[in-house]
């Protein structure tokens, strides 16, 4: 028997079916009752049904090496095993209700531990509540974390620093300072403040191609479709939204820091204003807050509207306001998020029909992108055409989705993954300017 057995429930599965491989020389255990859980989902068309599919693939091409219930060696040289003993030891009978499948799992994992006390034995579940009775009847439980980031390392994309007058005065005349000292990440803005005193800062850009830092170039306080920046961290994402050469931009932060207005105000900039992209699309997964409204009548556009209800909103602030014409005795009609679909400016498309899609020379915009699994965000990110740009909004703390959190849903992971790039920028958000009220909610909630 391996060093160590690592037993999966069901929903570390269905999250990433990758997961069969990612222990490398161990040996993984899959009660039987998890392959008939996964049976359940396998016939839809979501995320969910499709890792389900692909799950009975892994696990059908292993069986053609030999016995899934004895153990089946993976290119890597661990095993997959299929556990069909309903054997559990005496302790877990007394201790819980075998009729449910969360128990079944957890005695197949204390089996394992009594029948090879000489192996280590940990069950790996996305389920708190699984690891917490697992935990409480003697056997070693652990979240599912190949795809995690440590949140207290989290890449925020900015930092601060201090210079000495002389070279603070230099970086000023000359728009640029060579990099003599720290290692910064491509697009890593860096706030600069003077030595002698603080009132003095200047944000700039660490360019990598340079090994240096430059001014904000692409946003220097102008109005970008009726707003303008409130604040330095609005400042630097729209520096990031407005650079062509960027091509992934990611903005994460609180509820009411303007992610989602400033990605839209840039989007309309670039389509209409510069005619930079042929057109904006703006999507979001379907993940509602508290109870699902249920199946919606009419067609694709009218069933996406209610899950598109704060794009409009922000589409209000945005589009310029009923006006009056030249003889000043009529309105000028006020120009509506309609007007923009039916020009071709607009596009709102639910993240279902994404996929298989190619998007070239678009400028898209996935918000709530907290939202998505990392697999997802493959998909969507893929998506992306010869010009194309994607602006990945999202807050990593309000997640609506089953067993995401905020340092595994895709979001945070497509942060980390790919800071190191040089078309990728990224700002974390955290000045709120949505109202008074909405701040100290997202403050103190």
């Amino acid at each position: 028997m391996n060093n160590k057995i690592f037993v999966l429930d069901t929903n570390v599965l269905i999250h990433s079916p990758q997961a069969l491989f990612a222990f490398e020389e161990n040996r993984i255990v899959i009660p039987i009752v998890v392959i008939e859980e996964i049976d359940q989902f396998k016939k839809g068309v979501d995320e969910k049904s499709r890792n389900a599919r692909q799950i009975g693939r892994y696990l059908d091409a292993l069986r053609e090496r030999g016995s899934l219930q004895n153990g089946v060696e993976t290119d890597n040289g661990g095993i997959v095993q299929i556990s069909v003993n309903r054997e559990v030891t005496d302790t877990a009978s007394k201790l819980m209700y075998m009729d449910k499948v969360d128990n079944m799992i957890i005695g197949t994992a204390l089996y394992f531990k009594n029948k090879y006390p000489e192996s280590e034995v940990t069950l790996i579940s996305k389920d708190a509540n699984v690891r917490i009775k697992a935990d409480c009847v003697g056997v070693k439980a652990e979240n599912y974390e190949s795809d995690n980031v440590r949140y207290d390392e989290y890449y925020t994309g900015w930092s601060e620093d201090e210079l000495s007058p002389d070279l603070y005065g230099k970086l000023l005349s000359d728009g640029f300072l060579p990099n003599t000292g720290d290692i910064y990440f491509p697009n890593e803005f860096v706030r600069f403040s003077r030595q002698d005193t603080s009132d003095k800062v200047i944000t700039t850009r660490f360019v990598r191609a340079r090994n240096g830092f430059i001014l904000l170039e692409h946003y220097t306080g102008q109005e970008i479709y009726n707003i303008t920046s409130r604040n330095f961290e609005q400042d630097m994402a729209f520096d990031l939204l407005l650079d062509d050469e960027i091509k992934l931009v990611t903005l994460s932060g609180k509820a009411g820091t303007g992610k989602t207005l400033l990605a839209i105000a840039a989007g309309l900039h670039k389509v209409i204003t510069e005619d930079r992209y042929t057109r904006l699309v703006i999507s979001r997964p379907i993940s509602p807050m508290g109870k699902d409204l249920g199946y919606l009548p009419g067609s694709k556009t009218e069933k996406f509207n209610p899950w598109m209800q704060p794009i409009f909103d922000n589409m209000d602030i945005l589009l310029p306001p009923a006006g009056k014409t030249d003889s000043g005795d009529k309105s000028r009609k006020k120009t509506t998020i309609y007007d923009l679909m039916d020009y071709g400016f607009l596009e709102l498309e639910p993240l279902t029909y994404i996929r298989g899609r190619s998007l070239p020379k678009q400028f898209i915009i996935i918000d709530e992108a907290q939202n998505l699994t990392p697999h997802e965000m493959k998909t969507i990110i893929t998506r992306a055409g010869k010009g194309t740009k994607i602006v990945l909004t999202g807050d990593p703390y309000q997640i609506d989705t089953p067993y995401l959190d905020a340092v595994s849903n895709g979001l945070s992971v497509a942060v980390e993954r790919l800071k190191h790039e040089g078309m990728v920028g990224h700002v974390m958000m955290d000045i709120g300017e949505r109202s008074p009220l909405a701040d100290l909610a997202a403050k103190y909630f």
